[in-house]
């Protein structure tokens, strides 16, 4: 049986944390370049003091301990989730997974929309930490990729007495979405998806919008995907700074939310600052970033990861935000069997769960209405 899991960092690890941020040094920096260069400095000056100085760690912790918390052991690795029912007269079953940089904070904002009942149908949610983020356990032997973790989802899920269930991801938790589909079709009411991966073989024949989509796509290679490069390769390099230095780890990551997100250029116009610090110190406390960005050299390996599914019927919906890359339906349709259900969005990036969770909770809702 699952055993309860309360979150308790000790007194000692936050004033430690509070006094890293206190004595961070700060870079040179190049006056007049903005964002051009990677993290701003006034803005990762802001953002120091207010996670060192402002944020509450201790009022975020009872916002987090008022969800339901789970630890599991699984075939040897122990995982952390949440496990929210539904209160309505129908529950189906869903599953939500997330991808780097975000940890398990980033779904919880689906949890209130899902749960409660419209017509009478609600969600019984559960939402996993991958093996390495947060409070699930990291991995001590190489091989834990995507393909792996999803028999460990699926397990999960009979454990806590659902034979089907329907799953939503984006990023890696996509990539997981997308291992349960080709190994566990038969126990999947529907397969949600944000975006379409975008690192299918391409066809030699692609059509025009599919051509102006792979551009961007080149493009967004060559400007943004440097990291995935250094996590893919040397991570164990990577993380020895970021695991040392709070300050270094924001760096890191808040320039991929300012990025990929539908902000218009300023962070604050997507994310709160108290949601971001939250992620951050998940990381910090529970020392995962290295074994979170370590999956990527994980997913590289895995040469399952992008085989076609064969032949099943299990029903897919794509979401699309705006500020994400979104794929051509030619480029989904290739790759992805049985979309019912195609839904572009007028704004939302790469983190629709903390950008617009209305309306990626309307979408499942939505997506389950078509196939139920």
């Amino acid at each position: 049986m699952p055993k309860p899991f309360t979150i308790a960092i000790p007194d000692a690890e936050i004033a430690d944390l509070k006094a890293r941020l206190a004595a961070t040094r700060f870079p040179q920096t190049l006056a007049g370049v903005g964002w051009d260069y990677g993290i701003e400095d006034g803005f990762l000056r802001r953002f120091v003091a207010y996670w060192g100085e402002q944020y509450d760690w201790r009022a975020a912790e009872v916002r987090l301990n008022g969800f339901s918390h789970f630890i599991e052991e699984i075939d040897g690795e122990t995982v952390h989730f949440v496990h929210e029912r539904g209160r309505g007269q129908t529950n189906v079953p869903i599953l939500l997974t997330n991808g780097w940089p975000s940890n398990f904070v980033e779904l919880l904002p689906l949890v209130p929309l899902l749960t409660e009942p419209v017509d009478g149908v609600a969600f019984d949610v559960v939402i996993p930490s991958l093996p390495g983020y947060g409070f699930s356990g990291q991995p001590t032997r190489p091989g834990m990729n995507l393909t792996r973790v999803a028999p460990l989802w699926a397990e999960l899920m009979t454990r806590l007495g659902y034979e089907k269930f329907l799953i939503s991801g984006s990023d890696m938790g996509g990539g997981t979405e997308m291992a349960l589909v080709r190994d566990f079709p038969q126990r999947l009411i529907g397969a949600h998806y944000v975006n379409v991966y975008s690192g299918f073989a391409r066809p030699d024949e692609p059509t025009a919008e599919e051509q102006a989509y792979f551009g961007k796509v080149d493009y967004w290679t060559f400007a943004e995907s440097a990291y995935a490069m250094i996590q893919g390769t040397k991570p164990a390099t990577l993380a020895v700074g970021l695991n040392d230095s709070p300050a270094g780890l924001a760096a890191w990551i808040l320039e991929k939310y300012r990025s990929w997100s539908d902000d218009g250029g300023d962070i604050a116009n997507a994310f709160e600052f108290d949601d971001l610090a939250t992620i951050l110190s998940v990381y910090w406390f529970t020392q995962t970033i290295g074994s979170s960005v370590r999956l990527y050299k994980e997913a590289f390996a895995d040469r399952e990861l992008i085989q076609k599914a064969p032949e099943h019927d299990v029903p897919h919906a794509v979401l699309l935000p705006p500020a994400d890359n979104p794929a051509p339906r030619a480029w989904g349709e290739r790759h992805l069997r049985n979309i019912v259900r195609w839904t572009a969005l007028d704004q939302g990036g790469h983190f629709p769960a903390l950008e617009v969770p209305e309306a990626l909770a309307h979408d499942i809702r939505a997506f389950h209405g078509q196939i139920s």
